[in-house]
């Protein structure tokens, strides 16, 4: 601890004599923007201009609600109008857990230094950074009031779904002004800029809901709000994923264009990203963009029908080349083939037949198959296949031809749904999993995404791609240049080998079966070799199918989006 303080007080020393070098922060120094384009991945398509001053709506602090104000302090910097722009209680613990963990892990940042952070420098975690932000903070307290900063702050930060500010924020989650926003609502928006994607709540309502939990305890503790007024907003509905909405302009692209800035602002973050001076080279193919979005329209003409979703990728790079997320963006953003959790039946059968066959179990091995009943633990899972037919004893690539479900369900129970589980993450599954028996069936909630990055891994011999710079993701950019500096950060193409390259082999040659005598015959092209499988929930409220060839791996879904019924044609 007296290392802590020492290095504290060093610090603070360090932050006065660097802040009287710094230039006086120019209130405009935030509008000089420079374009950031967002190119398709020929290098010359342009997908989008994004700008500062496109993205988010400026407002005053009259038109922002108080409860606003007060549970962003809260749960972000409670002691915000005490300091001076740096918290040496925050800094100390900061410095505290960085010195356990060896490295720069804990924020400990105020909320001026996160406004300044967003508006004037790089995203990075380095002392170096940390130091320059906590003088340009300490200089700022100096010359601005702490409303003007917060109304900043509250006008820069990003609250996921391509909403920035809090004015664009209030009418994406709840269709009214800031200034309109109520205590459950203030929450819910004041949980999510610490981390958009994990508390989102179109994707993950369960989290959201304890982030706004948290932030209303935060204002409980704090004497911001009673125990009833804690009690009531506690209660209160999320919005849904139908209800978040965004104005937005339908181009080739759309929803894959929202989820690359989405990669990009958690990367770079959001001050860097619109209207920083980026060329952003993605992995797009406009050809093939085009093609996905007609063949789907072609077939589901019915703005009451099925809605569909598809994503292609290259298994060779890991490049998702198409991204068909919805009809219509303007009427709404939430992405179908990233964001929507359906179940994939038994496009997920080759995904047990790979652990399997990690484990040394043979493709060829044999199981009876019959109506079996199975212990679970808490319960008895019965399996019957569709239409109680049963081919007898069978070995295990015959079955999944047939996709029989009696095989699986036994297959699960031998190599066990924990094992599955981790065949899934490796393969490039990233949503949480539960180790249930049932998973061998594919109950578990996935998305088109997902289901095409597992399969690519299949298609490239067992090796999963993915990208240098933004880690175990799905590879959308190829390179980010910085305009001002011509400085280059390729995303270049790296291989993990997550499955033997025999097996992969030998479970595309099943899938190639399954293409050309079994449940996926309707996907066949003629003199070319196609593997894939199948996928249908029980009563038909969702259908896969997820295939590949050499050069592109494809996932599609289909279903009605808002809830599960059945489709009947």
């Amino acid at each position: 601890m007296l290392f802590v303080l020492a290095t504290l007080a060093f610090t603070f020393g360090l932050v006065r004599a660097v802040a009287s070098e710094i230039p006086a922060l120019d209130p405009a120094a935030q509008r000089t923007d420079v374009d950031t384009v967002v190119y398709a991945w020929n290098g010359r398509s342009v997908l989008a201009v994004l700008r500062g001053d496109e993205s988010r709506v400026l407002v005053d602090t009259d038109a922002i609600a108080p409860i606003m104000r007060q549970a962003i302090v809260s749960v972000e910097d409670q002691r915000f109008f005490e300091h001076n722009g740096i918290d040496l209680k925050g800094v100390a613990r900061a410095l505290w857990q960085d010195v356990q963990q060896q490295g720069i892990v804990e924020g400990g940042s105020t909320i001026t230094q996160q406004f300044v952070k967003n508006a004037y420098i790089r995203n990075e975690r380095t002392l170096a950074r940390k130091v320059r932000e906590a003088a340009l903070a300490w200089q700022l307290e100096q010359r601005w009031t702490k409303d003007r900063i917060l109304t900043s702050y509250l006008n820069t930060i990003y609250f996921g779904n391509g909403a920035y500010g809090i004015q664009q924020a209030a009418r994406a989650y709840f269709k009214k002004s800031a200034k309109e926003l109520e205590l459950p609502e203030a929450a819910l928006l004041a949980g999510i800029p610490a981390d958009p994607s994990l508390y989102d709540p179109a994707t993950s309502p369960h989290k959201a809901k304890a982030r706004r939990k948290h932030v209303l305890g935060m204002m409980l503790e704090q004497g911001k709000i009673t125990r009833a007024d804690f009690v009531k907003a506690n209660a209160a509905p999320l919005p849904t994923p139908e209800e978040i909405r965004l104005p937005g302009t339908q181009g080739p692209a759309p929803y894959f264009l929202n989820y690359v800035k989405d990669e990009l602002v958690a990367k770079y973050g959001a001050g860097r990203v619109f209207g920083g001076g980026l060329k952003v080279t993605t992995t797009i193919d406009l050809g093939l963009q085009l093609q996905a979005r007609a063949a789907i329209e072609k077939v589901l003409r019915s703005p009451d029908g099925p809605a569909a979703a598809l994503v292609a990728i290259d298994p060779r790079t890991g490049a998702v080349k198409a991204m068909f997320g919805g009809r219509n963006f303007r009427e709404s953003q939430f992405n179908l083939a990233a964001q929507a959790e359906r179940q994939p039946g038994s496009a997920f059968k080759p995904i047990v037949l790979a652990t399997a066959m990690q484990e040394g179990i043979s493709p060829q091995s044999e199981i009876e198959s019959k109506k079996v009943s199975i212990d679970a633990g808490d319960r008895i899972w019965t399996v019957t296949n569709y239409d109680h037919t049963y081919l007898g004893r069978v070995n295990l690539a015959r079955a999944l031809v047939s996709s029989d479900n009696s095989v699986y369900a036994q297959l699960t129970d031998l190599v066990g749904p924990k094992a599955i589980v981790k065949t899934a993450h490796d393969l490039g599954i990233r949503s949480p999993l539960d180790p249930y028996f049932s998973i061998g069936l594919g109950s578990v909630a996935v998305n088109p995404l997902e289901m095409a990055r597992a399969y690519a891994t299949f298609a490239n011999g067992g090796r999963r791609v993915d990208g240098s710079l933004f880690g175990d993701r799905p590879r959308v950019v190829e390179e980010v240049e910085r305009i001002r500096t011509g400085r280059i950060e390729e995303n270049a193409p790296i291989p993990t080998q997550v499955l033997e390259v025999g097996e992969a082999e030998l479970l595309t040659e099943i899938l190639e079966d399954v293409v050309q005598s079994g449940t996926g015959t309707r996907a066949a092209i003629p003199g070319r070799q196609v593997a894939g499988k199948t996928g249908t929930t029980d009563n038909y409220g969702d259908a896969w199918f997820v295939g590949y060839t050499p050069e592109l791996a494809v996932a599609v879904w289909v279903g009605y989006p808002d809830r599960l019924r059945p489709m009947t044609t």
